[in-house]
């Protein structure tokens, strides 16, 4: 349908002023005594505006924008869209980030409150976090972001890492549009130092982070003896700082032990993007020393990747429930 077009209205207090003519019947103000009433002019049927009248019009269809299918047209496979651009600034060595919005999340429900975590690579530790947009599957953040980066390590980042084209300009602000996909993560390889199998539950009623140690299985004793001793410690950290550890007791002489000990940790809901633990299997020597036979940490994606990201997500996702998996030891992380 025709859009109609809208008059352009010449106020009462500007009657009373000359005007010239011009094509198309419009006018135009001539410098002359203002308080001679013009002898011509289009009237109007807007009694209300008490004696204003039309001079012209505008046709809205000629000031439409082209119409955005960013926000509609989807490819196949993708959980959402996100908008956000960047700037730096050569002078100030500063990297500027403006999160702008996402569109089309695809959560497990029906909606979700979203929020956003901008990470400067490579430290993966490090980030700064968006505002929390509740039960939305649109949120639009429209929030900007500053990261302290050296020109010389900017234009290093720019030029080797980022596949050329097209050439990226420092000093120019950049928007970008990336489709949202979830992360597909290749199976680990067998452990060389044993596993340990262990559930993990989050009570967000009374704040209490939960460990049951099941066993474990595969280790590599140092002594092939009976008398030889294992435990687990289990340390709960905040941002690295130890805050608290507990121990099983020690199993003889079983590169297989079962333990079935639960621990329990104070743990508020704010402190879980921020905490995670630690599960170190040790085994007692003579002397009393004890030696590291394998270690594995959970926690958010500050701290880990992989299975035990996913399980720390699994446990946040489930509160009160027991999520239950085996972990790959590492000697040294």
């Amino acid at each position: 349908s025709r859009s109609r077009s809208v008059p352009f209205i010449i106020p009462p207090t500007l009657h009373g002023r000359d005007w010239i003519n011009l094509t198309n019947e419009e006018q135009v103000q001539e410098e002359s005594d203002p308080y001679m009433i013009p002898s011509a002019g289009p009237r109007s049927s807007f009694h209300s505006l008490a004696g204003a009248y039309v001079v012209g019009t505008i046709n809205p269809e000629l000031y439409k924008l082209p119409e955005d299918k960013s926000e509609t047209d989807f490819p196949e496979g993708n959980i959402g869209r996100l908008w956000f651009s960047i700037e730096y600034e050569q002078e100030s060595e500063r990297l500027l980030v403006s999160l702008i919005k996402v569109r089309k999340l695809q959560p497990p429900a029906d909606s979700c409150s979203a929020f956003v975590k901008i990470y400067l690579l490579p430290d993966e530790r490090s980030y700064l976090q968006s505002k929390t947009k509740r039960k939305t599957l649109n949120p639009q953040f429209d929030e900007n972001f500053v990261f302290q980066v050296l020109f010389f390590l900017m234009k290093q980042t720019f030029h080797e890492e980022l596949p050329p084209p097209p050439p990226i300009c420092l000093c120019e602000e950049r928007v970008f549009q990336i489709y949202l996909t979830r992360v597909l993560l290749l199976p680990q390889p067998p452990s060389d130092h044993g596993d340990i199998q262990f559930s993990l539950s989050y009570n967000d009623y009374l704040g209490r982070l939960t460990v049951v140690v099941l066993r474990a299985r595969g280790l590599k004793l140092q002594e092939e003896s009976h008398a030889v001793s294992v435990y687990v410690k289990v340390s709960l950290m905040n941002h690295n700082k130890f805050i608290k550890s507990k121990k099983t007791a020690a199993i003889l002489g079983s590169p297989n032990p079962v333990y079935n000990e639960t621990f329990s940790f104070k743990a508020d809901q704010t402190e879980l993007d921020t905490a995670s633990l630690s599960l170190s299997v040790l085994q007692g020597t003579k002397g009393e020393k004890t030696h590291l036979l394998g270690r594995v940490v959970v926690g958010p994606f500050m701290y880990t990747r992989g299975k035990e990201l996913e399980h720390w997500n699994e446990m946040i996702s489930k509160p009160k429930e027991l999520v239950k998996r085996w972990h790959a030891l590492c000697h040294s992380m």
